[in-house]
């Protein structure tokens, strides 16, 4: 058959999706998917049409409810979208913007210098994914008000007298929506803590405007508000650590480009670089960043070069040396027509050009900083000297190891149990407490994909903890011996030997004081495991209830109370066994509650929040003893001793 004339086949075949029956077919090229992070997209997206304002400079106030019946609510105090009617279309500005893909004010240069929308959808996007969408919008003193059934316009925008949505704002707009049950099937709840940390994230980066949050479900209230912008930023991310000067602060203007740079040193080993163009989190960083970096490179071997000329710098100082107890914030604002994004996430800046500009201006700022403040120059460079020797000594002991082959894999541990398993999707390392629970696991598992490591002791606190110490720690060294990826500079992922590390520590002080020791080696040192979703902690049985031939085990007070109560119904009389140690179980009992997969509890750990676990590490294992009294003396009554 001739192509073209395939049977059913021709031109009405073809059809022409209208206005947002495109969204509803295909709501994850839109959102990105059409899960719970979906429903915090739509969110996001309502929200930033307000941040637009506010990056503008018309609004002062966005406020955010969650309401009980399963609706989201945003006001602003904004100008308000325009309700008048366009000439071209006979309709309402306003119905145009909630029902046309790619309408609304970010498109026409000029109306908005600064966006921070990620793709210019927004709001008609979230509209066509509700199954009722709400939008009010005052102007002098008017209201005008339309509603939508899954995009679809019930009546044209009218006039009303009083506010459906309580919208007390003298001006603005009040979008009130709730998600589509047909398009997020899983659910239509947002994940608070996320929008709180996004907000406050962006809080931070729009200074002097108000953001508010209100859950009525539990009549939580929180408020943002940051006078300081990216410097309050630099000073929450810097809590539990001790600076070595103020906040260096740099603001240049340089044609449509607003630069925004601060830059302030602490006394840990750890660096902290965040970047932002206009309100969109840049992750993966980008041209902005690199120019950040190539700035401060310079400025600081410049300044060492004219005051320590008698010292032997011809090596000069390299990125990594001056990376060393950094805290940075990189802020571009650009106008939304001249952005270039590389990759379908948008989290990579690409306009080159401005990595020219942010490298002048940061490098002209610190060269004449670093000048008129000499004791903040010399208080960094003496931090930074000290990074490159410990860079460098930790290079040679790597290096030492390396020649001897160990970290390539050619001799594991004498004391690791292997598994037969070669597949590393299918194969588990179990990290164990002591000899005697290692020789109870290592007898209890399934030798075919599991692995026992034991690990005597407390292992070193690895929180300021350079390479060449940690490759010095026996424990630690065999610990990456074991995993085969190698550590520092020459992680190689693809090399992991197990796609399931799973913690194994008893269930009392001592074994979450080393739980603690080993999640700190993992986050500051082989992060990658953890963001990859393969860190396990494993939940031993903190009972053993028995009852004649009857046996049960319970993870908890309260499941043990149930389990006695349950045998004490049938005229029993249950004796209970409190398990301090994993050795007090044989290796039977051990498989059959904590290890084998069909009965097993494993959580896994995860990365929620980078700046708040970066700061709880920072207090709890760091050197500054009043953060974590201050945690201590908070938190002692919410602590469960087994003294």
């Amino acid at each position: 058959m001739p192509p073209g004339k395939q049977k059913g086949y021709g031109a009405d075949s073809i059809v022409v999706l209208e206005g947002l029956e495109p969204v509803r077919r295909r709501p994850a090229m839109y959102i990105g998917t059409t899960s719970q992070y979906g429903v915090n997209h739509c969110l996001n997206e309502i929200i930033d049409n307000a941040i637009d304002e506010a990056l503008s400079g018309y609004c002062k106030n966005i406020q955010v409810t969650i309401r009980k019946n399963g609706y989201l609510t945003v006001f602003d105090d904004g100008r308000g979208i325009p309700v008048d009617k366009i000439p071209k279309y006979k309709t309402s500005a306003l119905e145009i913007v909630m029902t046309k893909l790619h309408a609304g004010g970010k498109f026409q240069i000029g109306a908005y210098k600064i966006s921070g929308g990620l793709h210019g959808v927004g709001a008609s996007v979230v509209n066509a994914l509700s199954s009722h969408f709400i939008i009010e919008v005052k102007q002098n003193g008017q209201i005008y008000r339309q509603e939508y059934k899954r995009g679809t316009p019930l009546y044209p925008v009218k006039k009303v007298e009083k506010s459906l949505l309580n919208f007390d704002f003298k001006r603005g707009t009040a979008v009130s929506f709730i998600p589509d049950t047909e398009i997020f099937k899983e659910t239509i709840n947002i994940n608070y803590s996320t929008l709180k940390k996004q907000i406050k994230e962006r809080a931070y980066l729009i200074k002097n405007v108000y953001f508010g949050i209100f859950s009525e479900a539990d009549q939580e209230k929180t408020g943002y508000f940051f006078d300081g912008g990216i410097i309050s930023l630099i000073r929450d991310l810097n809590r539990g650590k001790r600076p070595l000067h103020s906040s260096i602060y740099i603001h240049k203007q340089i044609n449509d480009k607003e630069i925004e740079v601060a830059i302030q040193y602490n006394d840990s080993i750890n660096e902290i670089v965040h970047s932002f163009v206009n309100v969109i989190n840049t992750h993966e960083g980008g041209a902005h960043l690199t120019g950040f970096r190539s700035a401060l490179t310079k400025s600081v071997n410049n300044y060492a070069r004219k005051t320590l000329s008698g010292k032997d710098i011809s090596d000069g100082l390299t990125g990594d040396d001056v990376k060393e107890g950094l805290t940075a914030i990189v802020y571009v604002k650009m106008p939304a027509t001249n952005l270039q994004f590389e990759g379908q996430t948008k989290t990579k800046l690409g306009n080159s050009e401005v990595q020219t500009i942010v490298q002048q201006a940061v490098s002209e700022y610190l060269d004449t900083y670093f000048e008129e403040n000499p004791k903040v120059a010399r208080d960094i460079l003496a931090k930074i000297f000290l990074a490159q020797k410990a860079r460098l000594a930790a290079k040679a002991a790597k290096d030492a190891v390396m020649r001897k082959g160990a970290l390539e894999g050619a001799a594991l541990p004498g004391k690791l149990a292997d598994c037969q398993e070669k597949d590393p999707a299918k194969s588990e390392l179990f990290l164990v407490e002591g000899n005697s629970a290692g020789g109870t696991a290592k007898n209890g598992r399934d030798r075919r994909f599991q692995a026992i490591l034991p690990l005597r002791g407390k292992i070193l606190n690895t929180e300021r903890a350079y390479l060449d110490r940690i490759l010095s720690f026996k424990e630690l060294k065999e610990l990456v011996i074991a995993l085969g990826m190698g550590i520092g500079e020459n992680i190689d992922y693809r090399k992991l030997r197990y796609h399931k590390i799973v913690i194994m520590t008893d269930a009392d002080v001592d074994g979450e004081h080393i739980r603690t020791l080993i999640l700190t080696f993992f986050f500051r040192h082989l992060q990658d495991i953890i963001n990859r979703g393969h860190m396990y902690i494993a939940q031993p049985p903190l009972f053993k209830i028995q009852s004649g031939k009857i046996i049960k085990y319970a993870y908890s007070e309260d499941e043990k109370n149930k389990f006695v109560n349950l045998l004490k119904s049938d005229s029993h009389e249950p004796t209970i066994q409190r398990y301090k140690g994993l050795g007090e179980m044989n290796p039977d009992q051990l498989w059959e509650t904590t290890m084998n997969p069909e009965n097993r509890i494993l959580k896994q750990v995860n990365i929620q929040d980078a700046q708040e676990t970066d700061f709880v590490f920072s207090m709890l294992m760091g050197e500054q003893v009043p953060p974590r009294k201050k945690f201590i003396t908070t938190h002692a009554r919410l602590a469960n001793l087994d003294i």
